[in-house]
């Protein structure tokens, strides 16, 4: 079977220079390897093209078959990677916690240990008749975090 950390290291060398980071590579039973990509701006089709054919000259397939597929991580599909949050600052995203409460909010900050958003929110405050709208923040730690992703709205 087909190393994943060799495909990884490979990917990130031919990639190191650019916009484009590395998500998530993967190798499933049968050597289907599958490689996700993402960028600060717009992944183009010729950039997942350059890449595949940079694999497919460097990994052998005499020696080991496989098959390959190098694409861009989609708009909707949940954050694997730090950069992904960072590139996100100012959107809206969508946090399921591990405890399974949801939270829809700006993304605000990120760091090494986990991240930020702010959502607005009804509070009841003792001397209000009427719930009042507030903007709160809330910090959640990578490791208490099920899935992050970006709210599409049109």
């Amino acid at each position: 079977m087909i190393d994943a950390k060799e495909i990884r290291d490979f990917v990130e060398g031919q990639i190191e220079g650019s916009d484009l980071f590395l998500v998530d590579v993967r190798v499933n039973p049968g050597n289907l390897i599958e490689v996700e990509i993402d960028s600060d701006s717009p992944v183009s089709i010729e950039e997942c093209e350059r890449l595949t054919r940079a694999i497919e000259e460097a990994f052998d397939r005499d020696k080991e078959d496989y098959t390959l597929e190098v694409g861009s991580a989609g708009i909707t599909t949940p954050f694997k990677v730090k950069r992904q949050y960072q590139k996100n600052i100012g959107r809206e995203v969508e946090v399921i916690a591990s405890n399974g409460k949801k939270y829809n909010g700006i993304l605000k900050s990120v760091d090494d240990d986990g991240f930020s958003i702010e959502s607005k929110e009804k509070l009841k405050k003792p001397e209000a008749k009427r719930p009042v709208v507030e903007f709160v923040e809330h910090r959640f730690p990578f490791a208490e975090v099920k899935q992050t992703k970006h709210i599409l709205k049109f």
